[in-house]
């Protein structure tokens, strides 16, 4: 079934298609059949067996660590060498516990997270229900990001997220199937805002993730930690039109004893009417302010820093910067 068949007018309903069971799929059936079982076990037996792969599948990993060398030699080129490959090291070993927690989540009863996580900040979350306020969770993108979501939706309160397709189709419909499984609504990125927008208007509980790369046209150059990013200031035009608050969120893993930390900072509400410069720069404090602690929770993987003023080299590009294997 065609990928524009999946779409209704308001949300991306993944479907199982029969080609799921082609050759081409098994591989990604065995690893979706291996982490379901070890979904089944205690996280205090778990996660130093996917700290170890973690580990090891980071040594292994040449371009996604190049990408992270690249990130944290930027945005904290004052932190030594030695720490910064400490942090991608332990970025994939977290990768994998969190995975898992999220894959637990979508076969076993919430109740069993949820007894695992602390909600830092939840005040906030409090006062949003009290006043029947429409939310956008601005959320950086962690290994956990998800998890989040999918909590607040296993309570009955409703979520829209909006998402990007998965190149693996049978990947794209677990993922997606398992962040729906509480009645959470998705819209896919390539169907445009306008579908977010109107769940947010309806009592939806939005999940916005501000930190990816969305190229100069719409984007403005501001700080982010030691060096500057092209940063898309929707998050303001979402605030005013769907009369919403900000509330920045982050989830943190802690594989040594396997509880999800929850941090929430306060609203955004100082953004109201600024221009796009400082919305943006204050999304990318907010990123810094979550982030910062713990930077082994991040997804330094993605190509955050790709899009560069006029007259500098995309970063992913240099030669000079531990250079691509042929």
């Amino acid at each position: 079934m065609a990928q524009a068949e999946k779409r209704t007018q308001v949300e991306f309903l993944p479907k199982f298609e029969k080609s799921f069971f082609l050759p081409r799929y098994w591989g990604t059936w065995l690893g979706v059949g291996g982490m379901a079982l070890m979904a089944y076990l205690p996280g205090r037996v778990r996660d130093p067996i996917l700290a170890g792969a973690g580990y090891l599948a980071g040594k292994l990993a040449g371009g996604a660590r190049r990408r992270a060398r690249i990130n944290l030699l930027y945005c904290m080129p004052d932190v030594p060498e030695a720490e910064r490959e400490r942090i991608i090291d332990r970025m994939f070993e977290t990768a994998g516990q969190s995975m898992l927690m999220m894959a637990e989540l979508s076969l076993r009863d919430p109740k069993r997270v949820w007894k695992r996580t602390r909600w830092h900040g939840m005040e906030h979350i409090d006062a949003l229900r009290s006043s029947g306020e429409n939310a956008i969770f601005l959320v950086p993108h962690g290994w956990a990001v998800d998890i989040p979501a999918m909590l607040l939706s296993s309570q009955g309160q409703p979520m829209a997220a909006m998402v990007h397709n998965q190149r693996n189709k049978l990947v794209d419909w677990l993922w997606n199937s398992a962040r729906r499984r509480f009645g959470g609504r998705i819209h896919a990125r390539n169907d445009g805002i306008k579908p977010f927008i109107s769940s947010v208007r309806q009592g939806f509980w939005g999940y916005y993730l501000p930190d990816q790369d969305h190229g100069a046209e719409h984007s403005e150059f501001v700080d982010f930690f030691a060096t500057y990013k092209a940063t898309l200031p929707a998050i303001g035009r979402l605030m005013k039109v769907c009369r919403a608050r900000i509330i920045p969120l982050f989830p943190v893993y802690d594989g040594k004893t396997s509880m999800l930390d929850i941090y929430i900072r306060p609203p955004m509400d100082d953004i109201a009417g600024a221009d796009d410069h400082t919305i943006a720069r204050r999304m990318n404090e907010e990123v810094e302010q979550l982030v910062g602690p713990h930077p082994e929770q991040y997804t330094w993987i993605l190509k955050l820093l790709k899009t560069r003023k006029d007259g500098e080299i995309e970063p992913y590009k240099r030669d000079d910067l531990w250079r691509k294997k042929k």
